[in-house]
Formats: structure tokens, C-alpha cells, sequence
């Protein structure tokens, strides 16, 4: 996996798996993959690895449990989607806001195209 430099790996690790839990990949009561297996597969140190679980633990997305690892949390999705959703508002709506500002765009244009992304997505 190609990591950015514009936020720290053990957080963009745990985007990765809250977008498994979103999506339903990850469902209440499943078993998240370890440290030492996300850091071989995702090519970090383990204890970026470790950091990421730890992240959902304290979000409250993820439980430990003492020799047995960390599972998905029941209401995890939710707090997950909530998560998304503050992330979206502080950092990316901003973003998004100051690139509407560069190039000119108004909030009635992005309102028609979101109609038209709906659309096709079928929603």
C-alpha cells in the first residue's frame, strides 16, 4: 500500500479498517487482524500497526480481549460512520471549500452534481 505524507500511518492504517467495518467486510464480533498481520501485509512496523488497533480501540470501533486480540465492537459501524462523518466535516469539507473558492465553483453547481453522482449510483 502507498501511504500519503499528509497524515501519520497508523492513522490512514486505521482508516483502512473502519472503511472494512463500513462497508460491512468487518461486521460486530469479527476478529481484526493483528499487528504483526497488518504489518506484513501493509509493509510498516509493527508498532504502527499496533497504534492504528489501538486508535479504533479508543474510538470505541474495536475491543480488546486479553490473548485473543481485537474485534469489532458492537455499534462499531456506527461509530465508525460517525467518525467518517466528523473527519469529512473538519478536514475534508474544508478542503473542498477552499478549492470551490480557487476555482469558482458555486454551491448550486456541487448541489447538480451531487444529484447526478446519486443518480448514477443508483440512491
Amino acid at each position: 500500500m502507498r501511504f500519503n505524507n499528509e497524515r501519520p500511518i497508523f492513522a490512514q492504517i486505521a482508516d483502512l479498517l473502519l472503511a472494512d467495518v463500513l462497508s460491512g467486510k468487518l461486521a460486530a464480533g469479527a476478529r481484526l487482524p493483528s499487528a504483526r498481520e497488518l504489518a506484513a501485509s501493509l509493509e510498516v512496523n509493527p508498532n504502527t500497526a499496533a497504534r492504528a488497533l489501538q486508535a479504533l480501540q479508543d474510538s470505541g470501533v474495536a475491543r480488546m480481549e486479553r490473548g485473543m486480540g481485537y474485534f469489532v465492537a458492537d455499534g462499531g459501524a456506527d461509530l465508525a460512520r460517525d467518525e467518517r462523518k466528523r473527519m469529512f466535516f473538519e478536514e475534508e469539507l474544508p478542503r473542498i471549500f477552499r478549492m470551490m473558492d480557487e476555482i469558482g465553483a458555486t454551491p448550486e453547481e456541487i448541489s447538480e452534481r451531487y444529484g447526478l453522482f446519486r443518480q448514477r449510483k443508483g440512491a
